[in-house]
């Protein structure tokens, strides 16, 4: 009789648990957006601190973040280090890419835990596509004379060339801050194409700088367009996520619904 007793009492314990639970979950909406895991990938000439200001806001939604750290050598490499972020994420994954990690999301994003791609002033090749092969037919943006390459092919940006081009709308000391940490991009990576696609198949959103002086604004609302991604604009440089942090993401929330 006590075993029976003792029974119940767990059964009662459980059931109370459970609707208690699925109340917390209705009251919060951010408690359900909980199970979901940001994945953050940087672009050339950054590394994961480029998202410092986003990863605040991401959380305060109750969003998990992971902000992956690429070591810029291959599109191959930089994919192989999101797929670990990936695979490492708690549930469905909302895999977000700045500049030249577009191509990277572009590629990782086939994995079946991502549920949906955000582009910040970041490329979006096609199947098969390079970066290189994905700006064709747009002007050469001005930003890229201030690109200065190693003995070894990697690229950086000169000191010079971030305050006037890379990062113009932010202050003195963050555009210092950058020319110091940034990471070095091995520029064989941008003649590499994306094998397929990701954004044929998993919904995609897109954040274009409008001041962009790196990447043409006009390449990114085509591709957000041909993506058939939601997007907003905002009148940023190419550091859209450093310049108007709150916009990137509330958009990153919004892929995450």
């Amino acid at each position: 009789m006590k075993s029976k007793t003792r029974i119940a009492a767990l059964i009662s314990s459980l059931t109370l648990a459970a609707l208690t639970t699925a109340a917390a979950a209705q009251e919060n909406p951010a408690a359900v957006q909980a199970a979901k895991t940001v994945v953050l990938v940087h672009g050339a000439f950054a590394d994961g601190s480029s998202w410092n200001k986003v990863i605040p806001l991401l959380e305060n939604a109750g969003l998990k973040v992971v902000a992956v750290q690429n070591s810029l050598d291959s599109l191959d490499s930089d994919v192989a280090a999101t797929n670990r972020a990936i695979t490492d994420a708690q549930g469905p994954v909302v895999l977000v890419g700045h500049s030249w990690a577009g191509a990277v999301i572009s590629d990782a994003g086939v994995n079946d835990k991502v549920k949906s791609l955000v582009y910040v002033a970041a490329y979006a090749p096609d199947d098969g596509q390079s970066v290189y092969d994905s700006a064709k037919g747009y002007p050469q943006m001005p930003g890229l004379a201030s690109f200065v390459k190693d003995h070894d092919g990697y690229l950086k940006v000169s000191d010079a060339g971030v305050a006037k081009f890379f990062a113009p709308d932010l202050s003195p000391s963050e555009q210092k801050l950058i020319a110091a940490t940034q990471g070095a991009l091995n520029s064989k990576a941008l003649g590499q194409p994306v094998p397929h696609a990701a954004w044929h198949k998993v919904p995609s959103f897109a954040v274009v700088a409008a001041n962009d002086l790196i990447i043409s604004p006009q390449q990114q609302r085509d591709q957000a367009k041909r993506m058939h991604a939601t997007s907003i604009e905002v009148p940023s440089s190419h550091v859209a996520m450093l310049a108007y942090p709150k916009a990137v993401a509330d958009l990153i929330i919004k892929a995450a619904q």
